[in-house]
């Protein structure tokens, strides 16, 4: 895990094609999420462990 290069504290969990996804420590009141940001676009990816599906993200035909 690497933080990231502004002091902030925030620990970078994966770095892909551009995007940053982090989190927060501090977000107790929000179900669990990470933050993805690219430059100066930046969104939330909500962690779904019940709606998640193994089977339908890596369809093996």
């Amino acid at each position: 895990m690497f933080f990231d290069d502004l002091g902030t504290g925030m620990p970078t969990i994966l770095q892909i094609l551009g995007w940053r996804f982090f989190f927060y420590a501090n977000e107790a009141n929000e179900p669990p999420h990470v933050h993805a940001r690219k430059a100066e676009k930046e969104c939330k990816y909500w962690l779904d462990r019940e709606g998640y599906d193994l089977e339908e993200a890596f369809l093996i035909r």
